[in-house]
């Protein structure tokens, strides 16, 4: 046991001294993102990117300048309190976007028209994208704007599996990595567009990516 506890410290005594070094990521991810932001209210963070290199995370892209939702950053999210959730989350098995595929690695889904992601927390469906008929009203509360009536903020987006499997209803929805719009986000993380469509296409299915989003204190204590 004490040659276990000796090799365990000294692998993790030889892995740089990074942000991704000092989290507890799963097992599983080979890619990740990390979204740092300097204090809880702004809605300025910095995203950077990290593949693992046998027990260690190493570099490999950014410092990107994201976007947080308008209400900065919350470890308690509620439905519609504009903040971004706070914690380590995997990112979602299909991308979308209104554009054509930019070349992700993802299964990836063109919007087209009745094309939502269901934000109402009383519905069956509730965290989960939903396509009806165009021009049919969803079985749910309509709550923002369908997906491809959105092309600005969503030419390609990954999904943040927040609030997911099982969702609670109420704690909150529809978390996106997607593209830059000018102004703070509802709750996603944004990034300009030519930064976005570089990370998205970096990220591998088979990495079991994970995001890990946060203030400075929060990750890096």
């Amino acid at each position: 046991m004490l040659a276990l506890t000796l090799l365990v410290a000294a692998t993790t005594a030889a892995c740089p001294q990074n942000l991704a070094n000092d989290l507890e990521t799963p097992a599983t991810a080979k890619q990740l993102l990390t979204v740092e932001a300097k204090a809880a209210r702004t809605t300025y963070a910095t995203l950077r990117t990290w593949r693992r290199s046998g027990s260690c995370w190493v570099a490999v892209g950014g410092p990107y300048t994201a976007r947080l939702g308008k209400n900065g950053l919350s470890a308690s999210r509620r439905e519609g309190d504009g903040t971004t959730p706070t914690g380590i989350f995997r990112i979602g098995r299909t991308m979308y976007g209104n554009e054509a595929n930019p070349g992700v690695k993802f299964r990836y889904r063109k919007l087209r028209c009745g094309d939502w992601w269901d934000e109402d927390p009383r519905s069956a469906t509730y965290n989960t994208f939903q396509h009806v008929a165009c021009g049919t009203r969803p079985p749910f509360r309509i709550v923002s704007e369908g997906m491809w009536q959105n092309p600005k903020a969503y030419p390609y987006l990954a999904v943040v599996e927040f609030n997911m499997r099982p969702a609670v209803p109420g704690r909150g929805s529809g978390i996106f990595l997607h593209a830059q719009t000018g102004r703070p986000t509802n709750g996603c993380v944004s990034l300009r567009r030519t930064d976005l469509r570089y990370v998205l296409r970096w990220l591998r299915p088979g990495a079991a990516p994970t995001i890990a989003i946060g203030t400075t204190t929060q990750l890096r204590g």
